[in-house]
C-alpha cells in the first residue's frame, strides 16, 4: 500500500498541498478544506455550485483567507457561455466570439475589467481565462464562442486587450489553452485532441496569441490537455516538457505560473489516471494541477498529494521541481496579494480607459445590405477601436455587458423582405443542442423569454434531439401549428456542428421561408430564413439584444 500524504516527510508533503488547486462542494467553506487551507494548501478553485451572490462568495473568500492569507483563490469565469458567477441567470457580458466581431479592442478591455471588479469584490485573485484560442475549426465542439475568432491577428489583439482589463481591475488572467485548442475536432473533457499542423504552421496560427498575452504581462497560462506531434508525439501538452519547457518557457519567454487544464478530464486520466496525470504535469513543467470540477472532494486531495510525496520518494519526480512549482506558486500569491491591495487603494479603476457612451450601441442598421451590425461604432478590422472620449454625463453610462451585446448582433438579410420589427407576438422555437462540460447546462439562454418581456403574448416552445427523433409530429404539433398566422422566430445554437440542428431548421424554413433565424453560436456563411441575426453568443444580454432587435426597442 502507498503511503499516505500525512505520514510522509512534512516538507514534502506541504510541498505536495502547495501545488494542488481543488474544488470543494456547497457555499461556504467545508471543515476539511480550510484546516488544509491552515496546512499550507496554496489554491482553491470555485465552480457555480459554490455562489450564490459576489457577497456570498466575498464571505467565503474572507473565511478561507483567515486561514491563509496568501490563498489563491480561482475561477473559471470567461464570462459569455462559460460563466460562474451567473451560472444560474446567464451573463450579463457577452463572450469572447462577440467580442471579437465588434473588434473593438477598447470595448474588450472594458468588458474584462467590468468582469474583474466582481472578482475583485468576491475575492477572487485568479480567472482561468482568457480562451487565447483561434477557433480555425468551425466544427471544434470545446472552443466555438469561447475563442474571439478564426483569424490569428484578431485573437491576439483581443487577448492582450482582455488581459489589461482584467488585470487592471486587480485579478491575474490566465491565457488558455497553451499551445491552442482551436483546431481540434475532439473534446478533451472525453478524448485526446490532436492538433495536426507542422511547427512552423502552429507557430504562424496557434501561438501569436500566447505571445501576445505574454507582451500584455499575463501571470498564468493554462496547459491543454491535447496531443501536439509536431512538438512532441508522446505526451500530451500538459504532461510534456518539450512543450511545457522548451517551447512555452524557453522560446516563448514566459516566467508566470502554469496550470493545468481540469486533471480529471479523459484526455489525461483515460491513460494515465488522475494521480498519474498529476505527477506527470508537475514532472512536465507545470506549477499548479486544477481540479474538483468532478473530482471535489477530500479525499481527491489525499490521492493528488500522496502521489506527489510518493513519486519524490521513489524519484518518479525530482524534489527540485516540485520545490520550483511552489515557488512559483508563492510567487503569483505574492504578485497577486500586492496587486489587489493596489486597486484596492485606487478604488478598483486602476489603469481603465475612457467611459463607454451608451449611444455607440443603440442605432440599429436598416438598411438593405445583406450584412449589419446593430452598432454604429464597430472596429473597422484594425482593431484600435473607436472610443468616444471621456463621458462627463453619467446618466449616459450604462451596462457595459449590454453595450457590448447590442453592437455585436448582426443581421443578414434573407431574399425576401423580412418583417422587422415584427408586428404582434410572435411563437419561437428554440432548438437546443448538449452542451460540452466546460458549460453549465442550468444556465439560462435564448430569445423566448426576453421576447415576452417585450410582447408578452410570445409564445415558444425548446425541442432537443432526443425528442424529435422519437415523434413524427413533434414539429407540427408545437413548432409549425402553434405560429400559423403569427411570425415564427427559430433559434439555434451552433447549427452547422449538428446536423440534427440543420435538418430541423430546413424542414421549418420549407413550411416558413417567412421565418426569422437567430444564430447563438458560431455563424455559418449561409443567410436563412427571411432575416438571419447572429448574436455570436447565447448570454443573458445576447438574447436581450436580438429581442431588442426583432421587436424594433431602443434599449
Amino acid at each position: 500500500m502507498a503511503p499516505s500524504a500525512s505520514s510522509s516527510d512534512p516538507t514534502l508533503e506541504h510541498l505536495a498541498h502547495s501545488v494542488l488547486q481543488p474544488g470543494f462542494e456547497g457555499t461556504t467553506a467545508p471543515d476539511w478544506v480550510r484546516r488544509r487551507v491552515s496546512e499550507g494548501l496554496g489554491s482553491v478553485v470555485l465552480f457555480s455550485r459554490n455562489i450564490e451572490s459576489i457577497e456570498q462568495v466575498a464571505r467565503l473568500t474572507a473565511s478561507l483567507r483567515a486561514e491563509n492569507p496568501d490563498l489563491i483563490v480561482a475561477i473559471d469565469e470567461e464570462a459569455g457561455d462559460v460563466t460562474r458567477l451567473e451560472a444560474w441567470t446567464g451573463s450579463s457580458r457577452p463572450g469572447n466570439l462577440a467580442l471579437g466581431a465588434v473588434d473593438d479592442i477598447d470595448l474588450t478591455e472594458r468588458v474584462a475589467h467590468d468582469i474583474g471588479r466582481d472578482l475583485h469584490a468576491a475575492g477572487v485573485s485568479l480567472n482561468f481565462a482568457p480562451s487565447a484560442d483561434v477557433n480555425s475549426n468551425p466544427l471544434n465542439p470545446v472552443i466555438g464562442v469561447r475563442s474571439f475568432g478564426s483569424r490569428t491577428d484578431l485573437v491576439s489583439r483581443h487577448t492582450a486587450a482582455w488581459i489589461r482589463g482584467l488585470q487592471s481591475a486587480g485579478v491575474a488572467a490566465c491565457a488558455k489553452h497553451f499551445p491552442g485548442h482551436g483546431d481540434t475536432v475532439v473534446d478533451s473533457h472525453y478524448g485526446l485532441p490532436q492538433i495536426q499542423g507542422s511547427a512552423e504552421e502552429i507557430a504562424l496560427t496557434a501561438l501569436p496569441p500566447f505571445i501576445a498575452a505574454t507582451e500584455a504581462g499575463v501571470r498564468a497560462v493554462m496547459t491543454a490537455h491535447l496531443l501536439a506531434p509536431a512538438y512532441d508525439p508522446d505526451l500530451p501538452a500538459t504532461l510534456s516538457p518539450r512543450i511545457l519547457v522548451d517551447l512555452l518557457r524557453g522560446q516563448l519567454g514566459f516566467d508566470g505560473l502554469l496550470v493545468t487544464d481540469g486533471i480529471e478530464m479523459g484526455a489525461v486520466t483515460d491513460r494515465y489516471g488522475i494521480d498519474g496525470a498529476t505527477v506527470r504535469a508537475v514532472a512536465g513543467g507545470v506549477d499548479a494541477v486544477c481540479v474538483g470540477g468532478e473530482s471535489a472532494g477530500e479525499e481527491t486531495v489525499d490521492l493528488l498529494a500522496t502521489a506527489l510525496v510518493k513519486a519524490v520518494l521513489d524519484g518518479t519526480l525530482p524534489e527540485e521541481r516540485l520545490a520550483e512549482a511552489s515557488a512559483r506558486v508563492r510567487d503569483f500569491a505574492a504578485w497577486s496579494g500586492e496587486r489587489s491591495r493596489v486597486v484596492s487603494a485606487a478604488g478598483g479603476d486602476f489603469g481603465v480607459g475612457p467611459a463607454v457612451d451608451i449611444n455607440r450601441s443603440m442605432s440599429a442598421g436598416q438598411g438593405a445590405g445583406t450584412t449589419q451590425s446593430t452598432g454604429t461604432g464597430t472596429g473597422t478590422g484594425t482593431g484600435t477601436g473607436t472610443g468616444t472620449g471621456q463621458v462627463t454625463d453619467t446618466s449616459r453610462v450604462t451596462d457595459i455587458g449590454l453595450v457590448a451585446a447590442r453592437r455585436a448582433v448582426q443581421v443578414r438579410r434573407g431574399a425576401g423582405t423580412a418583417a422587422l420589427p415584427l408586428v404582434g407576438s410572435p411563437h419561437v422555437v428554440e432548438l437546443s443542442p448538449t452542451m460540452n462540460l466546460a458549460v453549465d447546462g442550468r444556465t439560462p439562454w435564448g430569445v423566448a423569454q426576453p421576447l415576452r418581456d417585450l410582447r408578452p403574448g410570445t409564445t415558444s416552445v425548446r425541442l432537443t434531439e432526443p425528442e424529435l427523433a422519437h415523434s413524427t409530429d413533434l414539429l407540427e404539433r408545437d413548432a409549425l401549428a402553434p405560429a400559423t398566422g403569427r411570425a415564427l422566430v427559430v433559434v439555434v445554437r451552433d447549427a452547422a456542428r449538428h446536423r440534427w440542428m440543420t435538418d430541423t431548421l430546413t424542414r421549418l424554413l420549407r413550411s416558413r421561408p417567412d421565418a426569422l433565424v437567430v444564430e447563438m453560436g458560431v455563424p455559418s456563411g449561409d443567410a436563412l430564413g427571411a432575416a438571419h441575426l447572429i448574436t455570436h453568443g447565447a448570454t443573458r444580454v445576447s438574447g436581450i439584444a436580438a429581442a431588442e432587435l426583432l421587436v424594433g426597442a431602443t434599449g
